[in-house]
């Protein structure tokens, strides 16, 4: 996962594709999302590592029950065992990315997951907004000293300081945050994307954001307020599946890749300096011109001088100056004065 460090320390933002469950069970989609996401420009593919038995149990009362959302009625043992990724075909979908020359990333939920993965040779790991206060897991990923990239979903500043503070304690400071929502979709009004720069001021840490709202809109603000990564669910045209009602199209994604980018443009600075296309308006500015002809030894006024376009001629500033001169030169009507 090298490539998001040299983004980063380019001043330029990082770009997961999360494809999640919407493969839609086929390994054939999988590859596909990988290989239409990288010529969208997406930076990284991001899956998910999980089996049902390693999320949950199954088991029908009703806390395992989900009431209200997208996945209302489901159990969760059932939507874990819909959406998940088999695992033999991980490593297909990991060489894919290499073929396509983008970054391989998935979200361990386990122990057994986190081994799997080394086995892989993944480069870097991320941590759920969900896992979040799984500190045992943050643990134990964070010894393998990779890269962390950790979702602060639901997490108050306590629980994302002790899920820092469990990597650090593993000798591995190589800490991204991203700030999310954990509403599917989330809704404008509970992004709080204010909590960036607020984030990186007091974490000391790089921080993206993991975006669960529709469109490019919250992606293109996360970028203005200092966000260096972003994630986004990418589905294919067609495909049903566990996460697709809050997903983008290929499309949809390209669009906000370019829209992301340009929001970059858009922010930087502070930069005072004249662009070049500025420096060729100046002309279009007001100065100060000769209204009527004047003669050498004459006195200017308001009468014989104007502020008008175009800009050859004296600033504005100096206008009040010189009324009540005495003109050393002679000027026809429509010369600059220049002093």
């Amino acid at each position: 996962m090298l490539s998001i460090y040299e983004k980063i320390n380019n001043n330029d933002v990082y770009i997961i594709a999360e494809m999640s469950a919407n493969h839609g069970g086929s390994l054939e989609n999988a590859l596909e999302i990988v290989r239409e996401a990288a010529n969208a420009g997406a930076d990284c593919i991001k899956i998910q590592t999980y089996t049902a038995d390693s999320l949950t149990i199954d088991c029908d009362n009703e806390y395992f029950k989900i009431k209200g959302g997208i996945w209302d009625g489901y159990k969760l043992y059932d939507l874990y065992k819909e959406a998940y990724t088999p695992y033999e075909w991980q490593p297909i979908i990991k060489e894919e990315c290499e073929k396509c020359g983008i970054d391989f990333l998935s979200t361990p939920f386990d122990n057994d997951a986190v081994d799997f993965l080394e086995k892989m040779g993944v480069e870097a790991y991320k941590i759920a907004s969900f896992e979040l206060v799984d500190i045992p897991l943050i643990e134990y990923t964070a010894l393998k000293g990779k890269p962390m990239i950790i979702s602060t979903g639901m997490g108050s500043l306590e629980e994302i300081q002790d899920a820092i503070d469990a990597c650090k304690r593993a000798g591995n400071e190589q800490i991204v945050l991203l700030k999310c929502c954990s509403e599917y979709p989330s809704p404008w009004d509970d992004m709080h994307l204010g909590n960036i720069p607020d984030m990186k001021e007091r974490f000391n840490l790089p921080v993206g954001l993991s975006d669960h709202s529709e469109g490019s809109l919250g992606a293109v603000v996360g970028v203005t307020l200092g966000a260096c990564v972003v994630e986004k669910h990418v589905k294919l045209d067609g495909v049903e599946s566990a996460d697709s009602d809050f997903s983008m199209t290929i499309d949809e994604f390209a669009q906000m890749v370019n829209d992301v980018k340009n929001a970059k443009l858009i922010a930087e600075g502070p930069d005072y300096n004249l662009t070049e296309g500025e420096k060729k308006s100046t002309v279009f500015r007001r100065s100060i011109f000769a209204i009527k002809d004047i003669k050498k030894g004459e006195l200017f006024t308001e009468k014989n001088i104007g502020i008008i376009r175009p800009g050859y001629g004296a600033k504005p500033k100096y206008y009040n100056g010189l009324q009540g001169k005495i003109c050393s030169l002679n000027y026809k009507k429509g010369d600059p004065i220049d002093i």
